[in-house]
């Protein structure tokens, strides 16, 4: 399944797969482009398996406002972090079993999971500031390592 991003460089419309083997560009300037995916409980463990150094997984629900808040921010981050943030957006009626398997008991639940493995966690509808600080303190990281 692949969505449509506009590349935030140069306006052209790409077709961005859930699942890939690298981070994705655009295909006329080369620019990287956000990356946000739909998730169900059969291709999240594919996702989590793309090669990007953070992924934020959204748990929420369309009928859940605070969820609806949030939405905006996470796409203005995706930008933002575009090649090293990949945003999962878990449906919790559509992903009941990542939903348990997180212990996700509220809505919205942002897991920050990096390698594979948790490393933070916001439930409740946080400011951009406070995601955007995560994300930053990782990406310092990240940069420093390699």
């Amino acid at each position: 399944m692949a969505d449509i991003q506009s590349c935030p460089n140069c306006g052209k419309r790409n077709r961005v797969p859930g699942v890939a083997g690298g981070v994705p560009v655009c295909a006329a300037c080369g620019s990287r482009l956000p990356w946000i995916v739909e998730a169900r409980d059969s291709d999240f463990g594919s996702i989590l398996g793309n090669k990007v150094r953070m992924h934020l997984v959204d748990f929420w629900a369309p009928w859940c406002a605070p969820c609806k808040l949030i939405e905006a921010a996470l796409d203005e981050l995706a930008r933002e972090f575009a090649g090293f943030l990949q945003v999962v957006r878990a449906d919790v009626d559509k992903a009941p079993e990542t939903a348990r398997a997180f212990g996700i008991r509220s809505i919205p639940t942002l897991v920050f999971i990096r390698d594979g493995e948790e490393v933070a966690r916001q439930v409740g509808a946080a400011p951009i500031e406070r995601i955007r600080a995560v994300l930053s303190d990782d990406l310092v990281k990240w940069r420093s390592e390699g």
